[in-house]
Parts: structure tokens; C-alpha cells; sequence
């Protein structure tokens, strides 16, 4: 599978800030990625840099195996790292043809692309009448006027209401669909859960983990647990169980992290056999902001 960005031990120092430290990972064709990370994380800057618009200090980054330069591969990128800005008294049509002037490419994709982006009954209206989930889509369609190997997305639903948040989502979706690779920074997990296929989860600007969504998702999962009276005694005994990881209470459950599998019947019978009956015992998978938050808490 063709490698379309490659990312080698990169820096950005802002001062004593350490915005982007040692940063490593790789985007293939074809998939959806997603920076992950709270705000004030390094995701933008990750981005800014490959895109040459913010300079790093140290490492290196390259473009479609190396094979191309930065200047040449970026003609190849779409991407909206800022709002959208266009001219509110030109309508989206007339502010598709500058962006196409301005690319250097024909005016060929402009209803395409507008259909694609759901705003094609609106394309004779002022940018100044539309809402900020329909300026959004402009912008999505402008980046896509080139037709790009790969979109790259800043924060894409920020200060959407639900239905816009739904409608970039859904636009996403076909777009990758239709072959697109998309590199999209987030700090909304179920943004990620739902539209990536891939996640790089990133805190402080160090990478903590870089892989499938799936497979992130996909560990040993964990136990729900309830007990009338005991919780102590309920805690000691998970803890000193093997194949549980962690054992933390949360309201009135407790959730023990599995590091291997185990079934219900087993913790049960231990339980059972050391004076402890549960009221409520629940297996479940755990969620990628289980993980995430896992991952953020447990490290540095």
C-alpha cells in the first residue's frame, strides 16, 4: 500500500513549549486518520508543519514515498487548517472560480463538487447567507476542487450544532468512500470512533499510541461490578486476581480492566468461593474513550 506521508522523530519548540516531541507515524492510501488529543496537544502544529506553514525544529517529513518534493506534493493536498474564508457578497459559485484561479486549475469540478457537499441548490447564494455548517462545506469543496490524493482537516464540526456535525460527518464518509485519503485532527472521540479508521492519539505533543481503531478498541475489555456492602473487601480480592489489570470504583460499580481473557463464570465462582456475592456483574468492550483515557492518564 503506497505510503502518502511519512512523519520521522519531528520537533516544534515554541520557547521551553515542547508543542511537538518526536513525533513518528505514517499515512497509507485509502484510509481515514485521526489526530487525537486534547486541546493545546500538538495537532494543529503537526499539521501546520506538513503543510509548510509552520516551521519545525528538528526531524523530517516526506510526501508519497519520497517521491516527490514538498512544493510539488502539496499540489497533490487538500486542506482547511483555518475557518473558512471567503467573500460574503460573492456567491459560492463566484468564490469556487477565484479559488480555482488561484490554484491555476479549470472551473470543470465546481458543480461536483458542490453536489458532493450537499450545496449545489444553494450555489448562486451569498457566502454572507449561509450558516457556519454551510460555510464548512464550501470549504470542504474548495479543497476538493483539485481533485487531492489526500484531505487534510483541522478540527472539522468545531462550533457545529448536531446537524452540522452529522452532515461533515456524513460528507467525510463519501468522500473516503470515493478513495480520498483524510488526515482529520480532533479532540471529539466519538468524531474519531465514528468517521477513522485509524487514530494516532497524541498528549503534549508526544505520540501515545499510533494503530487501528479497532484494534485499539479491541482488548481484553472489562467487568462491571456490584456488591451490596464489602466494596473493600470486593477490591483487595479483584486486584489480587490474575488477568485483571486494573481495578478502579467509579459511582457505585466497580470496573476491573481485563489483561486477559476471562469470562463471567470464572470471576464469579472466585468471588463466590472467597465470601463475596455480587449484585450486578457485566462484561463489556471497552470504548475508544476507555482507551483514550487510559492512554492520556497513564502516561508521562
Amino acid at each position: 500500500m503506497e505510503t502518502i506521508l511519512t512523519i520521522n522523530n519531528l520537533n516544534k519548540k515554541f520557547g521551553n513549549i515542547h508543542a511537538v516531541n518526536n513525533l513518528s507515524f505514517e499515512i497509507k492510501k485509502g484510509n481515514v486518520y485521526g489526530i487525537l488529543g486534547p486541546n493545546g496537544s500538538g495537532k494543529s502544529t503537526t499539521l501546520g508543519i506538513i503543510l509548510n506553514v509552520v516551521n519545525k525544529t528538528s526531524g523530517n517529513f516526506s510526501w508519497f514515498d519520497g517521491n516527490l518534493s514538498t512544493h510539488n506534493a502539496l499540489k497533490k493536498v487538500g486542506a482547511i487548517i483555518e475557518r473558512p474564508n471567503f467573500y460574503p457578497y460573492m456567491t459560492a459559485v463566484q468564490n469556487l472560480e477565484l479559488v480555482c484561479k488561484i490554484k491555476g486549475i479549470t472551473f470543470d469540478k465546481i458543480e461536483e463538487k458542490l453536489k458532493l457537499v450537499n450545496l449545489f441548490q444553494r450555489k448562486d447564494s451569498k457566502f454572507s447567507t449561509y450558516s457556519l455548517g454551510m460555510k464548512q462545506r464550501l470549504a470542504i469543496a474548495s479543497a476538493l476542487l483539485n481533485d487531492p490524493e489526500i484531505l487534510i482537516l483541522d478540527e472539522p464540526t468545531n462550533g457545529l450544532d448536531p446537524q452540522g456535525i452529522h452532515e461533515i460527518r456524513e460528507i467525510i464518509k463519501t468522500i473516503a468512500h470515493n478513495g480520498t485519503t483524510i488526515l482529520l485532527a480532533s479532540h471529539l472521540l466519538d468524531e474519531v470512533e465514528k468517521v477513522c479508521t485509524h487514530v494516532v492519539v497524541i498528549r503534549e505533543g508526544v505520540k501515545l499510541y499510533s494503530g487501528s481503531v479497532d484494534e485499539m478498541i479491541a482488548s481484553y475489555g472489562l467487568f462491571e461490578l456490584k456488591v451490596d456492602g464489602e466494596t473493600s473487601k470486593l477490591v483487595e480480592l479483584l486486584s489480587n486476581f490474575e488477568g485483571i489489570g486494573t481495578v478502579k470504583i467509579e459511582d457505585d460499580k466497580i470496573i476491573a480492566t481485563l489483561s486477559k481473557a476471562i469470562n463471567a463464570k470464572e470471576i464469579n465462582n472466585y468471588l463466590f468461593k472467597n465470601g463475596v456475592i455480587l449484585s450486578h456483574l457485566v462484561k463489556r468492550k471497552p470504548s475508544l474513550e476507555q482507551q483514550f483515557l487510559t492512554l492520556t492518564n497513564n502516561k508521562l
